[in-house]
């Protein structure tokens, strides 16, 4: 009886090992096992980091089945989520919802960790700004912002000493020769309300966090930093700032990136499944809905990108 029970175990063993083997074969043909996979988000709940993060979740459950939850770990500009992150060296269960400050935040100060710590995987695509002023404001284009700065106070709202609005408004002064005050905000909702309060001038926004109050007519945009006019039919008539003789633009960038030291096959695994996102509906119309350019990169192209985006922020933030 004892024997009987002993054979019985070591069939039940064989048979768990025969199909745990078979759940850690990827699409690829690897044997990384995609179990249950945490997103971390780096800032709070609300804004555009925690919708790209919790669409990308989706989207790769979608085309994994794998369960994915979203995590936020808010603080320090996003280095208490990149600290925490680097922490799971390896771990290829978990991701991490990346955008510009990855670059800007060991440029500007003392983190243990650069682009280079971890896997990029896929690059959703860029966000660009809008010069965005209250609708009774006497600037109407960015050009005569830059003029009036030359003579006066002009007030800037800012999201941050790593953001964005931080890296367009320094661009803007480095290639004018101007300076803005600025108004240090902790989000772009209360920039938002900075402005519309009278408290700031201007602000450098993207398009989905003021389309609202440039439909209501409560804000008017002055000037897009992009390369071309946005196509979007609500965007379309905003003239870049290239237009207007501001050698300016700039974009944020939207991702997501893994720990690093994972196995190869893992980076292939999430490669692989970010492409199958990439062609859903879902995907495109989260670049839609945040007015994006889909300007995707995987694996080593993302990396790339990185790179040359790391050097031209050194640059900025060197002044």
């Amino acid at each position: 009886m004892k024997s009987s029970k002993i054979l019985a175990a070591s069939l039940a063993g064989v048979a768990a090992l025969s199909l745990a083997a078979c759940s850690e074969t990827s699409a690829s043909g690897g044997s990384f096992r995609a179990a249950n996979t945490t997103m971390v988000v780096p800032f709070a709940a609300g804004g555009g980091s925690d919708v790209s993060g919790r669409t990308v979740a989706q989207g790769l459950e979608a085309a994994t089945g794998v369960n994915i939850t979203a995590e936020n770990r808010e603080g320090g500009n996003g280095a208490v989520g990149y600290s925490y992150f680097l922490g799971q060296q390896g771990n290829g269960n978990t991701l991490l919802a990346a955008e510009t400050s990855l670059l800007t935040l060991p440029i500007a100060q003392d983190v243990e960790f650069d682009y280079t710590s971890f896997t990029p995987i896929m690059k959703l695509g860029d966000d660009y700004t809008l010069m965005v002023v209250r609708a009774d404001s006497p600037y109407t284009t960015c050009d005569q912002v830059v003029e009036a700065a030359r003579t006066e106070r002009v007030v800037a709202a800012v999201s941050g000493a790593v953001s964005l609005d931080e890296v367009v408004f320094s661009l803007v002064e480095q290639d004018q020769g101007v300076e803005f005050d600025r108004v240090p905000y902790e989000s772009g909702g209360e920039v938002v309300a900075g402005l519309l309060g009278e408290q700031v001038d201007i602000a450098s926004l993207n398009p989905s966090e003021v389309v609202g109050q440039l439909e209501s007519g409560d804000m008017r945009a002055l000037c897009a930093f992009s390369e071309e006019r946005y196509a979007y039919e609500e965007l379309a008539d905003i003239p870049t700032a290239g237009e207007q003789g501001i050698n300016v633009a700039f974009a944020q960038f939207r991702g997501f990136i893994a720990p690093g030291g994972i196995p190869e096959d893992a980076t292939t695994f999430w490669i692989d499944a970010a492409e199958d996102f990439a062609e859903s509906e879902e995907y495109k119309a989260y670049i839609e809905d945040n007015y994006m350019q889909p300007n995707v990169a995987y694996g080593d192209e993302f990396a790339d990108y990185l790179g040359t985006a790391s050097t031209e922020l050194e640059a900025v933030f060197a002044k």
